[in-house]
């Protein structure tokens, strides 16, 4: 397979200016009066580069009737315009010097009389403190909801680079599903898998879950010391950023020869994860989805060994919106990515899961990985 090359290259300044657009819109439709938005995958996703994390204040004010303002440190200013290009133009940059306090900056920037302001969801406490004190008697509330709405729906030029992020990843799990297994600790093989995702034009190799034997039951076990042997399920969960946009994939192996226990498992897990796929389609519920994987599995008296939702949206992080669980009604929209990812684990003994990147489209779920969703038998 030939994989196109990562890239670190921004978006067109326009792609920039038309998020910056919804993103003021999104905020007036929801009645807040400014969004702040501190360096986080929300920042990047609307300005395109990744401001340093720092103890001193970078703020992008977002506000429903005037031009975004970017607030930051005079030290960070020259880097900021080299990364903004042209779309530096569209904003209102303001600097501020060690003396100043950069919270009232930002409280001079909001409309006479505003009431509600949404910040960033992780932002730092001290930022998000110091705001509070300056804007009082503002509320504050999270941008969360707001910020979601523009990032769910994924444009063409986005899905492009997590179906490339998905061949990457598919690549390495070929690869490594063709080595040995057993004689080799959980931690070997993890770095291992670290080690293919970089040379697959990964950015990052944000994580390589290997768990075997009665790890395997662990969903997010931490690889360890334990070296692997013949009669164990071995679930690879794997995953990082290529291009900026994720990928996450996970098969499961089985070192020697599964006792018929075991492939009667993984046959109810496979029909569960091919049902939950054939159900996403635009309209349909979330929970929708979820319930055909948990339905088959909860028939096969499994039910309690499934205790994690079907999935997550996935994008320029590894965990967002839209999510695939009992309760969450919201039905599915063209453009929307997410994970298909249901487990069955048995406390003890072993465990199972499958996972696949999907993007609804207006024929129902395409699905962005492609390797085979059969159980790996490995030495």
């Amino acid at each position: 397979m030939t994989l196109p090359l990562p890239t670190r290259e921004r978006f067109a300044p326009a792609i920039h200016l038309e998020r910056l657009q919804r993103a003021a819109a999104e905020a007036g439709e929801r009645g807040l009066d400014a969004l702040l938005i501190t360096p986080s995958r929300d920042y990047a996703y609307l300005l395109g580069y990744e401001a340093p994390l720092s103890e001193r204040l970078t703020c992008l004010v977002v506000t429903p009737r005037d031009l975004p303002t970017l607030i930051l440190p005079g030290l960070e200013e020259p880097l900021a315009r080299h990364q903004l290009g042209d779309l530096a133009d569209q904003l209102r940059i303001e600097a501020w010097d060690e003396l100043m306090d950069p919270f009232t900056r930002v409280r001079d920037h909001l409309a006479p009389g505003s009431r509600r302001v949404a910040v960033q969801d992780q932002m730092w406490a001290r930022f998000a403190l110091g705001l509070q004190a300056a804007l009082d008697p503002v509320k504050l509330v999270e941008a969360g909801a707001a910020m979601a709405s523009l990032r769910r729906v994924k444009s063409p030029e986005e899905v492009e680079r997590l179906r490339a992020a998905a061949a990457a990843a598919d690549e390495v799990m070929t690869a490594i599903t063709s080595e040995r297994f057993s004689g080799r600790s959980e931690a070997v093989v993890s770095a291992r898998i670290r080690e293919l995702l970089l040379a697959a034009g990964h950015e990052s190799a944000d994580f390589a879950i290997v768990g075997s034997g009665p790890n395997a039951a662990s969903p997010h076990h931490e690889p360890g010391d334990r070296v692997i042997e013949a009669g164990d399920a071995v679930v690879l969960d794997l995953g990082g950023t290529r291009s900026r946009y994720c990928s996450d994939t996970t098969r499961t192996a089985f070192v020697g020869t599964p006792p018929p226990e075991f492939a009667e498992l993984y046959a109810v897990l496979q029909e569960a994860q091919a049902a939950a796929c054939d159900a996403v389609r635009p309209g349909v519920p979330a929970e929708e989805v979820d319930a055909a994987a948990r339905t088959i599995i909860d028939a096969a008296g499994y039910g309690p060994m499934f205790m994690h939702r079907t999935g997550h949206g996935i994008g320029m992080e590894t965990h967002e919106e839209p999510y695939l669980v009992s309760g969450n009604a919201e039905g599915l929209q063209v453009g929307e990515a997410f994970s298909v990812e249901p487990g069955i684990y048995v406390a003890g003994r072993w465990g199972a899961r499958i996972e696949d990147i999907l993007v609804c489209t207006d024929e129902g779920g395409e699905r962005l990985n492609r390797t085979s969703r059969d159980l790996y038998l490995v030495d």
